[in-house]
């Protein structure tokens, strides 16, 4: 049986559902991009339709579609060559003159790959590019602020319960279902507003079932989503090493968050020296995950498997009994508490990589806290400003990094001072880079006529008094303005020939720039 999710598709906007108002906004984005020139975000939880929105989009528009997705290459060269490539030719075929609908998904994964170029490549090609781009991200704050800041914003929200109903209806009559009106309710409301899980549920307890059933929707919900508590149970209380090591191999987790789940709940039946030797094989697993996270070597899996499962089996010393009350993991909650804190340091960390040519990674464990040292509280006013204003820091970043409140008047005037330090820095380097304004009272234009009349000076000096050129004249003035420029400091700051302040330009910038090193 064909995948109905791909089956029943979106071809165009019209059916698209559960977000009117978003696939109204993405139409007049395509309509008037000639206007603006824009690329678009299209941003929301999984499975509400972006994907197929900005496939419906290119039917509609008569746009043929180039898709770069999760399972591309997807560093900077690559990026460059497919999607920069494909961003700035049309096609003489295309409807719609010549245009061609870009479509980057996943786009929040991008940042992954931020060590390989592939973010700041990304920030390049919908900066520059001359055809339509769409980019489809879950998570919207993942990308990074100069991505977000060069886009225009489309969210597509969870789609309702009275939206996912009639779709799943629909489809029951297409193929052929028998089904109750309570059946399809239910699956619409598990699937708390995820339409592309709605239809593969469907799709999977149409499977097993003659006549659609509310029992047949509860039972495969059961399943899937009790299966970890079931798992737990087995492995804590009843299952020898063995045993649990081949119950793990039904539960849809990776290795990862069996361990979470393990390492929560145990504690919950395990004490004393059964549960001290239940955390030594935890602590083995672990190692052998952080083997898999540092190599890419999944083989590994097997190692940190048979240590959370069969070796906390094997260290229950007495029977269990009972019934307990299993949770999730509270690292989850713990993700959940410090995601804005997770953003604001990965934003940060971003930003001083582009700038220092180094990875993200190492921005993050090794520059970003020595600047935290450093800065600590904001106590080295001159250097937090300076810091501000390299890495374009806000208030909330200031303070992340700092660890100061964020409405302090120290850290309001800390930006504001870094705010104009950039700005008098845009200034200064508008003009000529080796030029400096500030030496002298004259500007360049005085400098200009003081070399001219150097060069008048030296040509009339070279001439015999006939008029005709006076070569032993010209070695007697070399001579003198050698013997000058030997005579002492006076005549360093004063007899110095337009050919002179030539030759000292570059010394004096050199020595300008090694002083702000």
């Amino acid at each position: 049986m064909s995948d109905w999710t791909e089956k029943y598709r979106p071809t165009t906007l019209s059916e698209v559902r559960g977000n009117n108002k978003a696939r109204d906004q993405l139409k007049e984005w395509a309509e008037t991009w000639d206007d603006h020139r824009d690329a678009v975000i299209v941003h929301g939880s999984p499975g509400v339709g972006k994907t197929s929105a900005a496939h419906a989009l290119a039917n509609d528009m008569g746009w043929p579609m180039m898709e770069l997705n999760a399972s591309d290459n997807r560093q900077a060269d690559v990026i460059e060559r497919i999607a920069g490539e494909a961003s700035k030719t049309g096609t003489l075929t295309a409807g719609g003159s010549g245009r061609r609908l870009v479509i980057l998904d996943e786009a929040d994964n991008f940042h992954g790959n931020a060590d390989y170029g592939g973010s700041r490549e990304v920030t390049r090609v919908v900066k520059n590019a001359t055809q339509p781009v769409v980019l489809v991200a879950n998570e919207f704050y993942d990308m990074s602020q100069s991505l977000r800041n060069a886009c225009e914003t489309i969210e597509f929200r969870d789609v309702s319960k009275r939206s996912i109903v009639p779709v799943l209806r629909d489809i029951c009559r297409k193929e052929g279902v028998e089904f109750e009106d309570d059946a399809l309710e239910k699956i619409a409301e598990d699937t708390s507003g995820d339409l592309r899980s709605a239809v593969n549920d469907l799709q999977a307890v149409a499977e097993e079932a003659e006549r659609l059933t509310v029992e047949d929707v509860v039972t495969g919900q059961r399943d899937t989503t009790e299966g970890i508590f079931d798992f737990l149970d087995t492995l804590i209380k009843e299952e020898d090493a063995q045993g649990a090591l081949q119950a793990s191999y039904d539960v849809d987790e990776n290795p990862d968050e069996m361990l979470n789940w393990i390492e929560d709940n145990v504690p919950k039946d395990y004490e004393g020296d059964e549960l001290a030797d239940a955390y030594e094989f935890l602590s083995n697993a672990d190692r052998w995950l952080g083997r898999v996270r540092s190599t890419q070597n999944y083989s590994f899996w097997r190692y940190a498997t048979d240590n959370m499962t069969a070796g906390v089996a094997a260290s229950r010393c007495e029977p269990k009994g009972g019934w307990t009350r299993y949770g999730p993991p509270s690292y989850w909650s713990k993700l959940g508490r410090t995601k804005g804190t997770r953003n604001t340091r990965d934003a940060i960390a971003e930003r001083i990589a582009e700038r220092e040519g180094t990875s993200v990674a190492t921005a993050r464990l090794e520059i970003l806290p020595f600047l935290s040292a450093m800065t600590h509280h904001c106590k080295n006013r001159e250097l937090t400003v300076q810091m501000a204003a390299i890495y374009d820091l806000d208030e909330a970043e200031v303070s992340f990094v700092t660890g100061s409140g964020k409405t302090t008047n120290k850290v309001q005037s800390i930006v504001e001072d870094a705010e104009q330090r950039r700005t008098e820095a845009t200034v200064e380097h508008s003009g000529n880079a080796f030029f400096d304004a500030g030496e002298g009272d004259d500007g360049p234009q005085d400098s200009q006529d003081s070399e001219a009349e150097a060069v008048t000076e030296s040509e009339s000096g070279s001439r015999s008094s006939d008029g005709s050129d006076d070569t032993n004249g010209q070695a007697t003035l070399a001579a003198s303005s050698a013997s000058d420029g030997e005579s002492g400091p006076a005549a360093d700051s004063d007899g110095e020939t337009g050919s002179a302040d030539a030759n000292s330009e570059p010394d004096d910038d050199q020595s300008g720039l090694n002083d702000f090193l």
